[in-house]
């Protein structure tokens, strides 16, 4: 009989050592070895696919089947895949559970078979009831409380489920390793043979993971590459609003987003994100400019709030919200420099309304009309909306899919553009807004001014 096996592994990047180290020569993390023991698997089975031209590999598996809900079929790249495994996390009730379970009962209905949900978690009653205030009532889903990897393989094996799910994998363990669940070998090791047994027997296999405090998938970096798609579902459970967001996708675009808004019967999708996220607006604020931003193939419009006040510190203070920080400070030294306005002795707290956070440069001319219309007192007309690039010399840069935004803002009302001029000779669209083209920052303040004088 075979021995068992000890050896060490880091918590960080999943490592392996036949002794422990100090400090991980992959990651370079000091302390994270931890020691875990192995027993040998009964398996003896050595047979291998065997290598095929590649003109001759089909596609029939890569053919995608809906979720019935349209904004995880977008985020998921029009549906999902046969055989793919998707990961998905997220903070403590922020709906993951939610999404699942609603996915599992459109797949259900919109084609025949049955899934089998894994709850690792929560009984079977607790997962009832959440069906029951979900409506959700079919005799497709299995419910099945089970923390053994071997047992849910076995399950998997003789049930064929059209799809899986797996809630949570931190609580998942094999009996093979001695290590407690949620350990670094245990997420490893159940994360490999699920997608294993997932690709083997092509069923779709959604898996729940635990997050960090500090927002990132809990367990070794390494399983987010087993994977094939990680998804972050992200929002305050204080608010409604949810939005799912793509890091990885091997069969999809990473820069869709899905917005969804949690209700007492679930989660709802959000057909049209623009008018939610400027429901509330105030017209008659000073620092709230609009702004349009694409999300993949989306166009979405959105409010970008400033407040300038005068500091009662000697230090003045400088937060943002949805607005990556330091580039925030980059365009107020440009606004100082360049602009010649005064806020050394001004606190500036910037915000995206909806919680939805923005990456791309299009949005640096609004955070600056928003900053210059707070520090001035003075409203910027509510049917405008502006997007451009601003420069470290003061210049507006053109920035991509002018087109796309400019036909969203059409679409929901307002009136007029400001855009680099640069997109403004490029436009082959003919559109109703009054476009406005300009080359530096002097140029767009003097427009948002002007209009309001």
């Amino acid at each position: 009989m075979a021995k068992k096996k000890t050896y060490f592994v880091c918590q960080s990047c999943g490592y392996n050592s036949i002794k422990w180290l100090g400090r991980c020569p992959e990651c370079g993390e000091w302390n994270s070895f931890v020691e875990e023991t192995r027993f040998p698997s009964l398996s003896t089975s050595t047979a291998s696919a065997s290598p095929l031209p590649l003109s001759d590999v089909s596609l029939s598996e890569g053919e995608r089947f809906t979720t019935t809900i349209g904004e995880l079929d977008r985020v998921l790249g029009g549906g999902v895949v046969p055989g793919s495994v998707v990961l998905i996390g997220g903070d403590p009730g922020v709906g993951k559970s939610t999404l699942l379970l609603q996915a599992m009962s459109g797949i259900l209905k919109a084609a025949e078979g049955e899934g089998l949900y894994v709850s690792a978690e929560e009984s079977q009653s607790q997962v009832k009831l959440r069906a029951q205030r979900l409506g959700i009532d079919s005799e497709h889903i299995l419910i099945l409380s089970e923390t053994s990897l071997e047992a849910i393989l076995n399950h998997m094996e003789n049930i064929k489920p059209r799809l899986v799910v797996i809630d949570s994998i931190q609580t998942i363990y094999s009996e093979e390793l001695a290590s407690a669940p949620g350990t670094v070998g245990q997420v490893r090791e159940c994360s490999a043979r699920l997608m294993q047994k997932a690709k083997i027997l092509n069923i779709p296999t959604f898996i729940i993971g635990h997050v960090t405090k500090e927002g990132a998938l809990a367990g070794p970096r390494v399983l987010e590459h087993i994977v094939d798609t990680v998804l972050y579902f992200e929002g305050e459970r204080t608010m409604s609003f949810r939005i799912l967001r793509a890091v990885k996708n091997r069969f999809g675009s990473t820069n869709e987003i899905g917005i969804f808004e949690m209700t007492d019967t679930g989660l709802m999708e959000i057909d049209n994100p623009s008018e939610m996220f400027l429901r509330e607006r105030d017209n008659t604020a000073s620092g709230s400019v609009v702004t349009t931003t694409v999300e993949g193939t989306r166009p979405i419009i959105v409010e970008i709030q400033a407040l300038v006040s005068p500091t009662t510190f000697g230090m003045p203070r400088r937060t943002s919200i949805g607005v990556d920080t330091q580039r925030v400070n980059l365009l107020i030294a440009v606004l100082e420099k360049i602009g010649g306005l005064q806020l050394g002795l001004s606190d500036i707290y910037l915000n995206v309304v909806g919680g939805l956070r923005i990456v791309e440069p299009a949005v640096d001319l609004p955070v600056i009309l928003s900053i210059a219309s707070s520090l001035r007192e003075v409203p910027v007309e509510h049917d405008i909306v502006t997007f451009g690039e601003v420069g470290l010399s003061g210049e507006i840069r053109p920035v991509s899919q002018a087109e796309a935004r400019l036909k969203e803002a059409e679409k929901i009302g307002f009136k007029a553009a400001i855009i680099p001029e640069a997109n403004r000779q490029r436009m082959k669209i003919n559109t109703s807004l009054k476009i406005i083209g300009v080359t530096n920052i002097h140029e767009a303040l003097e427009v948002i001014f002007s209009l309001k004088s």
